[in-house]
């Protein structure tokens, strides 16, 4: 059976303060919704949202072939350099990184596609960390697509114990009393 059959989606968060990537990954073949979604995106910017491919150097672009697509408006040039520069550079060489490792199959790499929706902080201030956090959230996005994690039940074990993310974390009293009822 071949690898990503139709698609498979993969998410990350890796790092804390202003340098830490969330990344969401969807994976597919070639000639199917992934791609059609592909073209789609990069045919159709928006104002602050180009989607680009993702490159390991000028005019080598990484394999699987990889959509950026910004989810945060490039604000200053700090923030330039961090989504074009070191994000990109961080996507592309986590992408290489799980086809190295096997996590996605080398064989296979021609007949994929990958859609990368990649967060940069607009007060990004350190882009080797920005590199790092980026290189490893797609690493383990791309991982997390291919192994189909995490299970639901994982994902009811953690909502157990509360949600939190980066941004806001509800207090005891909010997860109780906002509840749906029937």
């Amino acid at each position: 059976m071949p690898f990503a059959p139709a698609a498979l989606i993969g998410e990350s968060f890796v790092g804390d303060g202003p340098n830490a990537a969330h990344t969401n990954i969807v994976i597919g073949r070639k000639g199917g919704p992934v791609e059609t979604a592909w073209a789609t995106a990069l045919a159709t910017p928006s104002a602050g949202h180009v989607p680009y491919m993702t490159v390991v150097r000028p005019s080598v672009p990484v394999k699987p072939l990889t959509l950026f697509v910004n989810k945060a408006v490039a604000a200053g040039e700090l923030h330039e350099r961090a989504t074009w520069g070191s994000a990109q550079a961080g996507l592309a060489q986590g992408v290489a990184d799980a086809v190295t490792d096997g996590v996605v199959p080398a064989d296979e790499a021609d007949d994929l596609l990958i859609i990368a929706a990649a967060w940069v902080n607009p007060k990004v201030d350190d882009l080797d960390e920005s590199f790092r956090n980026q290189r490893t959230a797609a690493y383990r996005a791309l991982r997390a697509a291919v192994e189909s994690t995490p299970t639901p039940g994982e994902v009811l074990d953690a909502a157990k114990a509360g949600v939190t993310n980066p941004f806001y974390t509800p207090s005891e009293e909010q997860l109780a009393s906002s509840r749906p009822q029937g």
